[in-house]
This record gives structure tokens, C-alpha cells and sequence, in this order.
């Protein structure tokens, strides 16, 4: 639960909020003061939960609408990573991406605070801890919590993650699959794999569609048998048993895209310890380009994204002047071709 009445919260009518309701009616309602209706409502410091959530029940019911509340110039914003990311796995990525939205807070004079959560971790507790004006949510992140967080009324801009509705920015992750597999397709490669994460994650989803894409185009059919899904929680050990799987088809693949660099650096280590020739036997993408593709051996191929620059627009997006219609921001990406890939 991320408040005391959040089932109210989430069940409350969005569609049906009646403009002319004021901060003076919910006072009345309430019999605070009119300052301390603003300050629940905006989620500032110095109150009770208790207090806070009588008002929120109180604005809820009378159909105040919450883009009413005043915002005034961003001081803090809380880079928000759900807890699947914030590992050994995925920090190769999103802390560039980190790192990105930190240079362009220097440059603005704004302070961020990191914070990983989980699912049933109270995450609306700790915007308020962090007395955040902003937030910038990097990764999936559950439906449920986007909902709890947009109701907050505070300015908020997804990275590598969309839904409608909300303001984001991501890089072409359906141009990079495409640009992926076009490459094993011009290699020569006949029999493409894929090994995709969860398709509930955005940038996966899209990644996949752009394999897909680039297959139609080139006539080729789309083997069921040769796209593989990994569970994220199986780690290089599902990587490991979907190449044992890909391998062991009796027309087994000759080329494999993977969504990741990480899960194409555990495929190839799987493949080169089994004896294999990599790119003879098989040809290894992935995607991202982190630091540790350029110094694998032999070095891999994969789609770069610039990481940094992903931090630095979502940061520029929540300083801007908010626009009623959300802005959806994409990144261009490039393939970079090396030896794990190499046409033989």
C-alpha cells in the first residue's frame, strides 16, 4: 500500500473531476486551514499522514482537480529505478543513465535523490521523504504505480519506458532491432534467434518488433522455435538453458539477437566454453553497447545507446514548461559492428 487510502485513490473517478471545486471547499470539508490543504496536496514535508490522507479522501470526493495546484520552479527531483533494475545485470545501463540526469541537474542548479523501490515498497512515502518536486522513473515500472505516482500531481517523465498519458523519452529500441537483425541477415545468416526478457517491459517489446520487422521485409520466416524468452530472475543461468534450447533444435540457429548486452555476453561465454567458434559457428548481437562489449573476447557486436544522453533529455523535459499534450521524445541509435559478428 503506498497510502492509507490508496485503493480509494486509484478507484476514485479520474474522469469526473469537477474544475470549479476549490482549495477553500476541501478546507471547509476538512475544517484545516486553506495552507494545509495545499501542502498535503502537494505532498510537502511537516504534516501526519493522518492529516494528509483525510485531505486526500476529502479532494477525492469532491472532484478536485489536482492540476489546479501551483507549481512553482523545480528544486529537487527523485530519480526513481525499480528494484529488478538495480542489479549487477542492469546497472551497466541505467547508471549512465543516472549519471546523465545528474550532469544536467549541476548544470541547472537542481538536486537529485536516487531512490529504488519495489512494487510494495512505499514509494509515494519516499517522494515525500525527499521532498522531491519532480520525478524522473527510469525502467518498468507496474501500471499501478505510474497511476499513484501521476495522481501525486507533481511534473514526471518516464526514461526507456512509455505509456500514454505520461511525458517520455527513449532510445529507437524498434530501429535497433531492426538495424540488428538486418546485419545477421547481410551476414548471411538464415536461421536468426532471439532472446528477449519480458515483453511487458516497453524497450523488449519494441526491440522485438523491430526483429520481427526486419525478417518481413526480408522474406524470411519467423520461427516460433527461435525466439526465446528469458526470465529476468533466472539471470545468466535462463541464458544459459535457452542456448541449450536454441542449440539443440534440429535446424539449430547459426545467429542470435539478443535484447541485452549482458544476456549476449553470458550467451557467448555459454557458446565459446562448449567449444564453439564465435562468429564462425554462431554470430552474437546485442544491444546497448556498455563497456564490457568493447572488451569482451572477441569483441561484440550490439546497438549503441547513448545512455547519458537519455538522463540528460528526461531531466530537460521535466524543467521545461509543462504542455497539456506529453511529450514523447526518441533517441537515435547505431549499430556498431565487431568481431562477434564479423561475415566470414
Amino acid at each position: 500500500m503506498y497510502a492509507l487510502d490508496f485503493d480509494a485513490w486509484l478507484a476514485s473517478p479520474g474522469g469526473a473531476a469537477v474544475s470549479q471545486v476549490t482549495l477553500r471547499d476541501i478546507a471547509g470539508a476538512t475544517g484545516m486551514s486553506i495552507g494545509t490543504v495545499s501542502r498535503a496536496l502537494k505532498n510537502q514535508a511537516g504534516m501526519t499522514e493522518a492529516t494528509r490522507d483525510k485531505v486526500r479522501e476529502a479532494a477525492l470526493r469532491l472532484g478536485y482537480d489536482l492540476g489546479q495546484l501551483k507549481k512553482g520552479r523545480i528544486r529537487r527531483i527523485a530519480f526513481l529505478l525499480h528494484s529488478q533494475h538495480n542489479t549487477l545485470a542492469s546497472s551497466p545501463f541505467f547508471s549512465p543513465v543516472l549519471h546523465g540526469a545528474e550532469e544536467a541537474c549541476r548544470r541547472e542548479g537542481v538536486a537529485l535523490s536516487f531512490i529504488a523501490v519495489g512494487p510494495a515498497e512505499p514509494v509515494l512515502g519516499q517522494i515525500r521523504l525527499h521532498q522531491a518536486d519532480a520525478i524522473l522513473c527510469a525502467g518498468f515500472f507496474e501500471p499501478e504505480v505510474l497511476v499513484a505516482l501521476q495522481e501525486v500531481g507533481k511534473p514526471i517523465v518516464l526514461v526507456d519506458m512509455h505509456r500514454r498519458g505520461f511525458t517520455s523519452v527513449n532510445p529507437d529500441n524498434m530501429r535497433g532491432g531492426y538495424l540488428a537483425t538486418q546485419h545477421l541477415l547481410r551476414c548471411g545468416r538464415k536461421r536468426i534467434a532471439m532472446l528477449s526478457g519480458s515483453l511487458a517491459h516497453y524497450s523488449i517489446q519494441q526491440r522485438n518488433r523491430g526483429f520481427r520487422q526486419a525478417l518481413f521485409d526480408a522474406r524470411v520466416h519467423a520461427d516460433p522455435d527461435l525466439e526465446v524468452i528469458v526470465p529476468a530472475m533466472e539471470g545468466d543461468e535462463g541464458v544459459v538453458e535457452a542456448m541449450r534450447s536454441l542449440l539443440s533444435l534440429p535446424k539449430p540457429a547459426d545467429a542470435v539477437f539478443c535484447y541485452n548486452d549482458s544476456t549476449a555476453l553470458a550467451a557467448m561465454k555459454y557458446c565459446l566454453n562448449e567449444g564453439m567458434k564465435i562468429p564462425h559457428d554462431l554470430a552474437i548481437v546485442g544491444f546497448d553497447d556498455i563497456a564490457a562489449a568493447s572488451a569482451a573476447i572477441p569483441p561484440l557486436s550490439t546497438v549503441r545507446v547513448d545512455k547519458e544522453a537519455l538522463g540528460r533529455a528526461g531531466v530537460e523535459l521535466l524543467l521545461q514548461k509543462p504542455d497539456d499534450n506529453p511529450s514523447q521524445i526518441t533517441l537515435p541509435v547505431d549499430i556498431i559492428v565487431r568481431e562477434s559478428s564479423f561475415d566470414d
